[in-house]
């Protein structure tokens, strides 16, 4: 199964790949979306059309995605909602099903506690996805996703078994 995991982001939208077979993970690719200027349809539009592309070279089978926390900043927290919204839109086209994670259940899930912070995320992203380089912290959190959605669906597939 390969799982793509999406940071949100109006500014940089980070994405990751990886390969589940069983338990083992596999780095199969990451990078950031960069949306600039000041038109936010232009640049939710440039944020579409990079994740598509994303979704058209890696054909993921299913999607992830961090769900949006609120900000101090209301604005702020509205315009990453939308970008969250491009986010959820583009798997939706390609007909995948989207997993939804907390912060805190991502960084749970991959550090082992829900207050990491990004050297501790990276850290680990890179111990459970050997020789995996991510671009920046927004690919690291992306491919963190990815692996919490990995774990979180493989506990779900385990269920369906018993």
């Amino acid at each position: 199964m390969r799982v793509l995991g999406i940071d949100p982001g109006l500014r940089h939208l980070g994405w990751g790949v990886i390969e589940v077979d069983g338990s083992r993970l596999r780095h199969v690719a990451n990078g950031i979306c960069d949306s600039e200027g000041t038109d936010l349809a232009l640049r939710l539009l440039s944020l579409h059309d990079q994740l598509t592309r994303v979704f058209e070279a890696y054909a993921p089978d299913e999607a992830a995605i961090e769900k949006t926390f609120v900000n101090k900043d209301a604005v702020g927290t509205l315009k990453l909602g939308q970008a969250r919204g491009v986010a959820l839109l583009v798997p939706a086209q390609f007909g995948l099903s989207i997993g939804e994670y907390a912060p805190n259940q991502v960084k749970k899930t991959v550090v082992g506690v829900g207050h990491a912070d990004k050297n501790q995320i990276l850290h680990m992203v890179k111990m459970q996805l050997p020789g995996c380089q991510p671009v920046g912290p927004d690919a690291a959190d992306a491919l963190a996703i990815a692996i919490c959605h990995a774990h979180q669906s493989g506990v779900q597939r385990m269920k369906v078994r018993a």
